[in-house]
């Protein structure tokens, strides 16, 4: 059985998703950070907000990352004066996570435009509850 392109979930998937990614790219230029930058401040932010100062392991799997990539571009937003990255007094070689005053500012401003690029995004799912429950159950990790 031989499916067309468009009949292929996969490839509309793929497709899909090049245009959101494009869609949320543009919107972050303002805030002079790139998707994966935003994902992993974002994700340390949410973890910081629930009162928790997450290491970057923990950080790294909230937004199924690469471990190695994550430290990376967690040190690039350190440097840049978004978070502060300390050692982690129970373990030496793990660094602990708070995001700045100026990080919470820009995370909470570029969270909202993303959600106003998902939601214009989004517009053409009929049912967003179960375009969500669809693609979580998706993304879980025990799919093979």
């Amino acid at each position: 059985m031989s499916l067309a392109p468009d009949d292929s979930p996969g490839f509309l998937l793929w497709r899909t998703t090049l245009r959101w990614q494009r869609a949320v790219t543009a919107a972050l230029e303002p805030f002079d950070l790139t998707h994966v930058q935003f994902v992993l401040l974002t994700c340390a932010w949410w973890l910081n907000r629930q009162g928790e100062l997450p290491n970057q392991l923990a950080v790294a799997r909230q937004a199924g990352a690469d471990v190695k990539m994550a430290s990376q571009v967690l040190r690039k937003l350190e440097d840049k004066g978004f978070l502060v990255r300390e050692t982690d007094p129970a373990d030496s070689r793990a660094k602990l996570l708070r995001v700045t005053d100026r990080g919470r500012g820009l995370v909470e401003r570029a969270v909202a435009e993303v959600e106003r690029t998902d939601a214009a995004f989004f517009t053409a799912a009929p049912d967003r509850d179960s375009l969500i429950a669809t693609l979580r159950s998706l993304a879980e990790e025990d799919h093979s």
